[in-house]
């Protein structure tokens, strides 16, 4: 296993960001600048295609949970994605992507298959860096551990709350069914999942399909009006107070 190596880090408005490499995979670490002497929960989130592991998404999600919960947050840039270099696969996955685009033909069908190609390498990536993160004091082993990724993220995020049992509670959301339906079968923890009623790229069906598939006990749709996009940035808010409800816990103090 590849040791956690930590690269940079700057402290503003009470939030640490420390950059790190695990292997050859780069992410960030998101914590509260102040150590109480307790370990806190971490949650994983996974960027958007596209984007990258600082994009505006993440950092201001990582804010709401560092500043509102105390918790930590990690992100790892996907590969072929923000500081990762892309292969010539991706290369060509992009292009038709770009090229149905263009001919206004769906995208769906290239964006799902070049999504669970993605998935099948960043899924052992994100739990090598559970691995090492836990075992940084400040977050340790025994505590909960939430996972948060829309599109792309929850292309990535599915599977891997399928088969990791220390992911305790999940938000997903915008996405298609399609390869993921048998992975979220296998999923019982709670989940938040968003979706958009009129969003032009996964018909509505798609989305209720996917939310249908999990069997967590409890599991609450967010369905809001307008397209792919606009995802009201209420949802952030709606998805803290939902890890802040799962994972916070009287914390361990540190030895």
């Amino acid at each position: 296993m590849h040791a956690l190596q930590f690269s940079g880090q700057s402290s503003s408005n009470g939030i640490l960001e420390r950059d790190f490499t695990l292997g050859d995979v780069p992410g960030v670490l998101w914590s509260p600048a102040t150590r109480s002497g307790e370990r806190a929960p971490l949650v994983l989130m996974a960027h958007g295609g596209g984007n990258h592991k600082k994009h505006p998404a993440m950092s201001g999600r990582a804010k709401l949970l560092v500043t509102g919960c105390g918790f930590h947050v990690a992100v790892l840039d996907a590969p072929g994605h923000g500081d990762r270099p892309r292969t010539a696969h991706d290369e060509a996955e992009i292009a038709e992507m770009f090229r149905a685009r263009a001919a206004g033909e769906p995208e769906g069908p290239v964006i799902v298959r070049y999504n669970a190609h993605l998935a099948e390498r960043a899924v052992p990536e994100y739990q090598a860096a559970l691995d090492a993160l836990q075992q940084l004091a400040e977050i340790g082993t025994e505590g909960p551990v939430g996972f948060w990724g829309l599109n792309m993220g929850t292309a990535i995020g599915v599977p891997l709350v399928a088969a990791e049992p220390r992911v305790t509670a999940a938000v997903f959301g915008q996405h298609w069914p399609d390869v993921l339906t048998q992975k979220a079968r296998q999923i019982t923890v709670p989940i938040e999942f968003d979706m958009q009623w009129d969003d032009e790229h996964i018909p509505r069906e798609a989305g209720l399909a996917l939310f249908d598939a999990f069997a967590s006990k409890e599991k609450t749709l967010h369905a809001n009006s307008g397209k792919h996009k606009e995802l009201p940035r209420f949802e952030a808010d709606s998805a803290v107070r939902f890890f802040a409800r799962h994972l916070a816990r009287p914390n361990a103090s540190l030895s």
